[in-house]
């Protein structure tokens, strides 16, 4: 199962949007399948993967963390060392690039841990497009760095306040504006869901991550027994897992927000666990955590990237086939395997990919030395030290924070107009 059926993936998918949508939806849809069928596209696109982007990342052998675990070989693909930090510049730059090629000027983006808006700011700032990002009021305050950053990269950061205030509702809010502005704007999507075509389109610009994996291993004759992702709505994993659905020896696994324990609201496990109901939102039908009466439950996890109710429909119903098989970690699991691999391997998990490296962990011990897994850290945690310093060194952290105040406070007007004429 790679393409869509009519926008299905088996029970899972379609276009449930207002009318003001369909066209617009229809229009993209067309312009998606032309563009993959152009080679001056593809080109230009390969171009801007290689120079721009840094691609291909490295698949790198993590030999001390094999050697402490004892089982398998981990492979680590570093994602985090494409520009921006992330996997989200590879679907970010592909959309902007083609919204560009249709004529769009402006652009729209919803982003949680402020990745995919991070690298939807920056495909616009190198391709001369307008951005616009939607971001929860609480990914606001946890992820300041790349509030920060989008805003050097010149887009505008709009804060929304409504509902949790978290994912979900940025989500919402991009799609109002969308609705309202169909014919000058682009709505970059970020994860594998949402309303046909957006999860065909976000797994191809993503499945470049899988595509390299296996070209990587093939060069170096690594016969791959297992593939690890993290999993929110999914675009890194099913970027990952694509070009080896089909290979049925080869185990997918994805990895869910566990959060702090089991019962509603305080996780982001929809194919795990007992929260998890089939429900139609945001334009798909797919798995959310619903209540009794079909509307969002909370949802709890120390990685914003990974804290939205839904799961991609391509993912759905890979997991209810049995395909790819559904874990989850929790936030203190995530924890410990972002300090593993920062002190084992001076690899700097970002706190979802660090859910897939917990995972991966387990999983190792549990494989025999002859077998070979690969993990994608999805992004680099420098992007979390607001969330990981108070963990890992409080009171330095408390220290630092009090001091910065002071010196801002204490800060002249003679010493901020000096700051000025230095700009």
């Amino acid at each position: 199962m790679t393409d869509s059926t009519d926008g299905f993936f088996d029970n899972y998918g379609g276009k449930y949007v207002a009318e003001v949508l369909r066209r617009p939806l229809d229009e993209l849809e067309a312009a998606f399948r032309d563009a993959m069928a152009d080679r001056k596209f593809l080109d230009e696109l390969s171009e801007i993967q290689r120079d721009y982007i840094g691609r291909p990342t490295p698949l790198y052998f993590a030999r001390t963390a094999t050697q402490i675990l004892g089982g398998a070989k981990i492979y680590i693909k570093l994602e985090g060392l494409a520009n921006t930090g992330a996997h989200k510049i590879n679907n970010a730059m592909g959309q902007c690039l083609l919204a560009k090629r249709m004529g769009k000027k402006r652009i729209i983006a919803e982003t949680g841990a402020g990745q995919h808006g991070l690298a939807t700011a920056a495909a616009c700032a190198n391709l001369g497009l307008e951005c616009t990002v939607y971001m929860g009021e609480v990914d606001v305050r946890r992820q300041q760095p790349n509030v920060a950053a989008m805003e050097f990269y010149g887009a505008k950061v709009h804060a929304v306040t409504s509902g949790s205030r978290t994912l979900k509702d940025a989500v919402n809010e991009a799609m109002r504006d969308w609705a309202a502005n169909p014919d000058s704007t682009h709505y970059v999507l970020g994860s594998a869901l949402g309303p046909a075509p957006y999860p065909d389109i976000v797994r191809e610009f993503q499945s470049v991550i899988g595509n390299e994996v296996k070209k990587q291993a093939q060069e170096r004759e690594i016969k791959i027994d297992a593939l690890v992702a993290c999993c929110g709505g999914g675009s890194n994993s099913i970027g990952f897992f694509a070009p080896f659905i089909n290979e049925k020896d080869v185990r997918l696994v994805a990895v869910e927000a566990g959060g702090i324990g089991p019962d509603a609201g305080q996780n982001a496990s929809r194919m795990t666990g007992n929260a998890g109901k089939v429900g139609i939102m945001h334009g798909y039908k797919s798995r959310f955590l619903l209540d009794d009466d079909g509307q969002a439950l909370a949802t709890r996890s120390i990685s914003a990237g990974l804290d939205y109710c839904g799961i991609g429909p391509q993912l759905a119903a890979l997991g209810e086939s049995g395909r790819v098989e559904f874990k989850s970690a929790l936030d203190s699991e995530a924890l410990d395997a972002v300090q593993f691999f920062a002190k084992n391997e001076g690899i700097l998990f970002a706190l979802e990919s660090a859910h897939a490296g917990a995972q991966a962990i387990k999983l190792a011990k549990e494989m025999g030395k002859n077998q070979t897994l690969v993990v994608n850290m999805s992004g680099r945690g420098d992007k979390d030290v607001f969330i990981t310093s108070p963990v890992f060194r409080k009171d330095e952290w408390l220290g630092f924070l009090h001091s910065e105040i002071q010196r801002l406070e204490k800060s002249t007007d003679i010493h901020d107009a000096d700051l000025m004429g230095a700009r």
